[in-house]
């Protein structure tokens, strides 16, 4: 990470932080600052051990009460899911417990697609600023989900938060 990003990191906590501390959104997304620097690591969902895009909003969403995602609600998706299937498995399992939304808050879900699938899930901090799993860098890393990898991919958003 280099100092510009640190930095706009550093700012986003800090606003957080500053915010009375009581809604869903600011708990959600404290909570998925909590997960930077988990190792990336296929289907698992561990704070500091291991975990995925998917593994990342159920621990996520599951910590702060919004859910109760066990497992065994998730299918078996291969890493590489967007190479070789149509089975839109990731955008199915969003869709049991959340909305689709046009104008991402913070706390809300991004999905990016890749190849012919939704296959990439990440937590908006205030979009396009987003927390996820990135195999790339091989852990939880905050980037900008309208740059590089992401840049002019179809997204959708959800969100998992009523009205507060």
């Amino acid at each position: 990470m280099g100092d510009s990003e640190a930095s706009r990191l550093f700012h986003l906590l800090t606003y957080f932080l500053d915010m009375d501390n009581n809604t869903l959104r600011q708990k959600t997304v404290l909570e998925a600052l909590t997960w930077v620097g988990t190792p990336w690591h296929h289907a698992a969902c561990v704070k500091g051990a291991g975990v995925d895009c998917v593994g990342l909003l159920r621990g996520v969403y599951n910590n702060v009460g919004l859910t109760d995602i066990a497992a065994s609600d998730i299918p078996y998706y291969p890493p590489d899911i967007m190479l070789h299937r149509n089975e839109e498995t990731v955008l199915n399992v969003i869709e049991r417990y959340g909305r689709e939304i046009l104008d991402p808050m913070p706390g809300d879900v991004v999905l990016w697609k890749f190849g012919r699938i939704f296959a990439h899930a990440a937590i908006v901090m205030e979009w396009p600023r987003v927390i996820h799993a990135h195999r790339p860098d091989m852990m939880v890393i905050a980037g900008d989900g309208t740059q590089g990898i992401f840049s002019g991919r179809e997204t959708k958003f959800f969100t998992l938060i009523g009205d507060e």
